[in-house]
């Protein structure tokens, strides 16, 4: 009996030893198990009776159940409540209609613009006060129309105008008020009305709107009393302006007609006012919601820039404002009070960042310079290292052309300039009254742009510092600063869609003809088999010798059967042709011959032979391109001379891999998306220009006309959906010197990278020496 027990106390050691692993495993499941028992067997029990009491009145509600009606929907006052999935379901006896979406997703949602901004003027002020109003504050306004009884006989430029016809004051309030609700009223949140006289903030009211709540009828200005009124009674005095709700203005548009017959007035401010308090009960207020509307009231002969009155730098709206020059004096005194309030709070934020800098873990070592502004920016490798521009007054040594060295003009040259002013005013305005320096030269310039912080630059400057009693001294300073990055702003664009159909026009000479074929395989695959909304147009230019044998020889006449067929394998497309007879085949020429024959309103892609169209760069094509406001001038990406890069091996096989050896043509402006009724408005300012001097057309291509001859947005970038396969291009020597200059280069740079080069070099030397 005694060595039995040793034998059974090791079969049980080895049994947990095996069943270890899984014990966690059989534990939870157990646990799991028993607690799912546990919670079924507690909602049964109390699943009946969990809302009655013992005499069948309604007790406390049991566990996280809410009252629901006897629709099944949630109880009054429970707003928390489950959400329920509505199926979808369509009656089969109804026809079936397409879903028409709304263009902005702002609109499906209801979402409104916030302001709406309204200037009461007249025929006597509107070439003067309106302008002034105009040139102060309507580009910060989001939308600002001008209303006025007669209309003078020239509208002065960039003014939005309706005239109602009639000069009768109370007459334009209403048809003011009547147009506003009916253009307006269903897309804006607020409507602010103003006179020509009275200079607004326009900065100080759009923060105004922004803390209102627009749930209310608010009818907010500076609140005047009624002559012989009620003293509760109040208007909105017009010549301070006022601001009315969305909500108010609905309600109020029914009764206006009622308004004009019943209420006899001669202020229109005091008709609106009354108009609304009769009909709608709502008095003028100048504080609502913890927001005051501050105004001011000029007195004669006053001197804007002496004002110093808080009232007076606190005023939304001023009144009144007797000429033009007032006005702008105006504009430029809050202009700078506001300027003054802006460096004052980045004073006090700079304050706060150095105070709680020394709280942090990293101490005031990380603190950064300017105190505010993001860190720069640090390279991970010697590829991320960004580079710095040496630049002096007259010169800059980095150049858009890559020239080594160019004149400092235009953006650059006042950029400079800028940036040597500031430097020397942030000296003079720390060192001042002890020293005063002044510049008397610019020994070196750096600067270099960071995507994180902005431009900065390092200046090098010879100063001529001069004490306080008179004594100068010539020294050497650096100085750094920063141009930080602004507040992002996003630009308003016209809504476009990609259902616009593209013309292609694609001219051909004679040296073109071999490339042809590919070019018009590419385009039925692409556009004529995937039904894709888009044209063709050929434009043959012919030679003057061989245009005279075109009744024997036709150097096109392959192409033309190419095109034949093409019309036989698809019936319903067909390809015109224009034959144009020329030595110098000048892209703005051939261009007129072609915008003759089309609508103003086709969008034409002005392509070359060796382009290879795809459905996704016509997309673009038409996305990038906007009637009245931006033509589109892809660079195209070049391969390289296979015989260069691959040097006998294989080729990449997939005509649209981006990652096949080549390079962004920048020197080709070939391509080109625009409108034809955008080129004829330029056209027609060229022509103005050149009057009968034609051949100034020959060094000029369409790029050159929508660049000095239109006010459009030229959008060029690169395109990767726009490839082109190798083919050495033939330069016209009878073109311009600039535009031969640039078919050269551009045939150099596309025959390989400098590596591919150096490599070729370097196997044709060990081949000489061997």
């Amino acid at each position: 009996r005694g060595p039995a027990g040793p034998s059974v106390a090791m079969r049980l050691a080895a049994l947990l030893a095996a069943l270890r692993p899984v014990l966690p495993l059989v534990l939870g499941l157990s646990l799991g198990c028993s607690l799912s028992l546990l919670r079924a067997s507690w909602s049964q029990s109390g699943g009946e009776d969990q809302c009655l009491g013992a005499a069948g009145r309604p007790g406390p509600l049991a566990g996280r159940a809410r009252p629901e009606a006897a629709d099944g929907r949630p109880g009054l006052g429970h707003e928390d409540f489950r959400p329920r999935i509505v199926p979808y379901y369509r009656d089969p006896n109804k026809p079936y209609k397409k879903v028409l979406r709304t263009r902005y997703i702002q609109t499906e949602l209801g979402f409104h613009e916030r302001l709406f901004v309204a200037v009461l003027t007249s025929k006597a002020t509107l070439n003067t006060l309106a302008v002034a109003v105009n040139k102060t504050v309507a580009h910060h306004f989001p939308r600002l129309l001008y209303f006025t009884g007669l209309r003078s006989a020239k509208v002065p430029h960039g003014m939005m105008l309706v005239a109602h016809g009639d000069e009768r004051p109370i007459w334009l309030m209403y048809e003011t008020m009547h147009y506003i609700h009916q253009h307006f009223g269903s897309d804006y949140d607020w409507f602010y009305i103003m006179q020509d006289d009275t200079y607004a903030q326009a900065e100080q009211v759009k923060a105004l709107v922004m803390h209102l709540s627009i749930n209310q009828d608010v009818y907010l200005g500076r609140a005047e009393e009624f002559i012989g009124g009620d003293e509760q009674a109040r208007y909105c005095h017009g010549g301070f302006g006022y601001l009315i709700s969305r909500s108010l203005l609905l309600k109020l548009h029914p009764h206006l007609d009622s308004c004009r017959n019943e209420i006899l007035s001669v202020r229109p401010d005091e008709w609106l006012g009354r108009c609304i308090i009769d009909f709608l009960g709502i008095a003028c207020v100048s504080q609502l919601q913890g927001q005051h509307y501050h105004t001011y009231e000029l007195a004669k002969n006053t001197e804007p820039e002496k004002e110093e009155e808080e009232e007076f730098q606190a005023a939304l709206a001023v009144h009144p404002v007797s000429d033009m020059t007032l006005m702008y004096r105006l504009h430029k005194r809050f202009s700078r009070i506001q300027l003054d309030r802006a460096y004052q709070e980045i004073q006090d934020l700079q304050m706060q960042i150095r105070n709680l800098t020394s709280l942090t873990p990293a101490g005031e070592a990380g603190l950064t310079w300017p105190v505010g502004i993001n860190a720069p920016f640090l390279p991970k490798s010697r590829f991320e290292v960004i580079s710095w521009d040496y630049f002096t007054e007259q010169h800059l040594f980095s150049c858009p052309d890559g020239s080594p060295k160019c004149e400092l003009s235009g953006a650059s040259k006042a950029d400079v300039s800028e940036i040597i002013e500031s430097a020397l005013e942030q000296l003079n305005s720390r060192y001042q009254p002890l020293l005063r320096f002044s510049k008397r030269q610019l020994l070196n310039g750096y600067r270099r742009f960071d995507p994180t912080r902005g431009m900065e630059y390092t200046l090098d400057l010879l100063l001529e510092a001069v004490t306080q009693k008179g004594h100068a001294h010539v020294l050497a300073k650096r100085v750094s600063l920063v141009r930080p990055l602004s507040k992002v702003e996003i630009i308003p664009m016209p809504y476009v869609t990609e259902a616009t159909r593209v013309q292609l026009v694609l001219p051909l000479t004679v040296q073109d003809v071999d490339f042809v074929a590919n070019f018009l395989d590419m385009f039925a695959m692409n556009t004529l088999d995937t039904h894709d909304n888009a044209l063709l147009t050929l434009l043959f230019i012919y030679h003057p010798y061989d245009a005279q044998r075109v009744s024997q020889v036709d150097v096109f006449a392959g192409v033309k059967a190419m095109v034949g067929e093409l019309e036989k394998r698809y019936a319903e497309v067909k390809i015109p042709w224009i034959s144009v007879k020329t030595e110098v085949p000048s892209q703005v020429k051939l261009m007129d011959i072609v915008s003759k024959k089309h609508p103003v309103d086709t969008l034409f892609f002005l392509a070359s032979v060796w382009t290879e169209i795809n459905m996704e760069f016509l997309n673009r094509c038409r996305m990038n391109t906007i009637s009245n406001w931006q033509v589109f001038f892809p660079v195209h990406f070049q391969e390289f001379n296979p015989a260069l890069v691959y040097r006998g091996e294989q080729t990449a096989s997939s005509s649209t891999d981006f990652l096949r050896d080549g390079h962004f043509d920048r020197y080709s402006f070939a391509e080109a998306c625009f409108y034809n009724s955008d080129y004829m408005t330029a056209r027609t300012k060229l022509a103005a220009d050149i009057l009968d001097r034609d051949e100034v057309l020959e060094s000029m291509e369409v790029f050159d006309v929508f660049l000095h001859y239109s006010g459009l947005h030229l959008f060029r970038a690169v395109e990767p959906g726009l490839v082109q396969k190798y083919a050495l291009r033939s330069c016209n020597p009878r073109l311009s010197e600039e535009l031969y200059h640039r078919c050269v280069l551009s045939n150099l740079e596309g025959l390989a990278s400098r590596s591919h080069l150096a490599m070729a070099l370097f196997e044709q030397e060990q081949a000489n020496s061997t």
